[in-house]
Parts: C-alpha cells; structure tokens; sequence
C-alpha cells in the first residue's frame, strides 16, 4: 500500500483554555495524551508517516507546512455551538481531505434537537421532545413524566445525572432551570424511555441511491450497503442502579474503567437487524461518513421498541473504553486495525487509494 503522511487532529485536555465561571466537565469530551500516541502509533503501524497537531487555529499555519496528504481528525473543539465543524471548516479552505463527516452534519449532530427534528421527519423512531429556553415555558401535551432533560448541544453523558429524570412539574423546572443556567444552552426535555440503552458502531460508507431521505416505498430494499457494523454494546448499569440508573457522565469519565460493557449485548438476531438498519439510516440522513456511532433506548414498557436517542458522527477512540473500539473488539479487530480501517475508508473516498 501506498505510503501517506497523516495528522492526526484533535484536542488534548491539558491544551484546553480555561475560564472563570467554567462547568467542571467542560472538557470531559477531550483527549487524553495517551489516546492521541495510541492513534498515532496505530497510523504509523499502518505503514503511514503521522504526527499530532492541535486542533486549533495554528493549523492555517502548520499544516501546510507539515503538507499531509489526509489528516485523521477527532476535534471536538472548544466553543460554540457547531464547535465540532470548526476544524473541518479549516481543512475544507485548506482543501486538505479528513476523515470522518463533513462540517454540515457534524453542526447538525452535535445539536440533538436538530438532529431529532431531521429523524422525525424521515418517521424514524425518536422520543418526542421539546426545547426549552426558559424553565417556566409550557410542557407540551404530548409529553408525559418521566421526562428526561439534558443538555441540546454536549457529549460524553455531559449534564447527565440520576437527576436528568424529572417525574413532576417541580422537578422538570428545577432540572431545566440547572441546565440552562449551567450550560448556557437550550435544554433539550423528550419522554424517557426506561428500558436497555444500546449502542451500535458502524465503519464504512454507503453505496448505491444514498441521498439524504428514506425511499418512500416502505417495501423499498434497505440500504445499508458498504457499512461494517460492530457487534451492539450494552453497558451494565445494574450495579449502579441506587446511584446512577442511567449512563451518566460520572460513568462515562470517572468509572470508565471500571464498568462492565456487555459485547455482544444478548439480543436476537431480528433485534440486531433492526438496529442496524435504523442506524444505517440516521447514518444516512445526517449524512454521515467514514465511521459513527449510534445510540438507542429498547422500551421495556413497549415491547423493546427500539428509539434512537442521537447519533454520534465522531465517536471516541480511547483504546480499551471508548464504546466503538470495544465493539470492534468484540468482532476481532483491535484499535490499530480500526483506526486504519477508518483511515483507508477515508482515503478510498477521496479516491487517493483503490478497493
């Protein structure tokens, strides 16, 4: 295979500005020192040249001098609320090809309630919702308690607590007002679901009819060529029951380690497929490329009817716990293997390399 030089992009915690006022884990969706060597040194065991760059502004300046032929992007930026598109707006004026989605759906799925607006209108499973911009606003009809209030615009279960699930006026109130106040964004209130959460990695690009829309034949042949997906990942919650119920940002940062995924989840087949299907939808939708991740609630109240929560177009690579790299792992590739596989599903896009 041909030799490319490669940058690997991202935002390294201990690089983050900080500012009075700011949420303790506002930087909880960064990378670690170790995560970033770990992606380097899978590029280079893929026979490439690599090197990190911050995801910066610097990168108008460095990366033409660094001149790589593609770069491995994971930034998830500082500020803003399209703050996942600023890196790739940057490669896009440099004309320098990236991994992964484009600057439109990383805007769009970074904002849940857009992102759920686009599901509800191709009739793809998705709780019904309501924006808040302040907490004393009218709960519309359709949704009944439990409620469940995060934040519109964060990842990495960030404002995501046993708290998140309000089951009254007074606690629906108080959780919104605590969003709003403390994220400085809308809140994002849909119905909760109670039931298993699940998560479904995919890799690949689709081929065939793919615009952005569902066929409106609903016999029309599902189109989810050209994507590998990962065995589903479902996360143990049970032991955290009395203190989380839910897969919190405490879970994700600080017990990370110490959770038991389930990989594969015992699902049957028919679920599965189902889930497949739907994620290659969103995928599809949204306009996702190269790699995502996509996350669903199985109603325990409604047959285990699946829902789609959200979709993540830049899923996190820490090796070892981050969920996409143990669902690769659970179907016998390892994090170099993925990080290459998704480098070359890149390079294949742009045509630099041939199947």
């Amino acid at each position: 295979m041909k030799k490319f030089r490669v940058a690997v992009l991202a935002n390294l915690k201990k690089n983050a500005p900080r500012i009075d006022g700011m949420p303790a884990d506002q930087w909880d969706d960064l990378d670690s020192e170790k995560t970033i060597n770990a992606l380097v040194d899978a590029v280079r065991s893929g026979g490439h040249e690599a090197e990190f760059f911050e995801g910066d502004t610097s990168l108008v300046n460095t990366l033409p001098s660094y001149q790589p032929d593609i770069c491995f992007n994971i930034c998830e930026g500082h500020f803003g609320d399209s703050r996942e598109a600023h890196i790739p707006s940057i490669l896009e004026m440099l004309r320098i090809p990236y991994t992964g989605s484009k600057v439109l759906t990383l805007a769009l799925a970074l904002d849940k309630p857009m992102t759920k607006r686009i599901l509800a209108w191709h009739d793809l499973p998705t709780p019904p919702f309501q924006t808040f911009e302040r907490s004393n606003e009218k709960l519309h009809d359709d949704l009944t308690f439990p409620l469940f209030v995060k934040p519109s615009r964060e990842g990495t279960g960030m404002g995501v607590s046993r708290k998140s699930i309000v089951h009254n006026e007074e606690e629906l109130r108080e959780q919104v007002s605590y969003i709003i106040e403390r994220y400085h964004q809308v809140a994002l209130v849909e119905n909760y679901i109670e039931g298993r959460e699940i998560t479904v990695g995919m890799v690949g690009n689709l081929v065939g009819p793919v615009a952005r829309r569902l066929p409106v034949n609903p016999r029309a042949p599902r189109v989810q060529a050209g994507l590998r997906f990962f065995p589903p990942l479902e996360v143990d919650l049970q032991p955290y029951h009395d203190s989380d119920e839910v897969y919190s940002n405490r879970l994700k940062v600080d017990l990370a380690d110490q959770l038991t995924y389930l990989c594969p989840a015992s699902l049957d087949d028919e679920v599965i497929d189902e889930l497949n299907w739907l994620a290659a939808a969103v995928f599809r939708v949204t306009g996702g490329l190269d790699v995502s991740r996509v996350d669903f609630r199985l109603d325990a109240n409604d047959n285990w009817k699946p829902y789609i929560l959200e979709i993540n177009p830049l899923p996190g690579l820490s090796p070892g716990i981050s969920d996409i790299v143990i669902e690769a792992a659970a179907d016998g590739v390892e994090h170099a293997e993925l990080v290459n596989m998704i480098l070359n599903t890149a390079l294949r896009r742009y045509n630099l390399i041939e199947d």
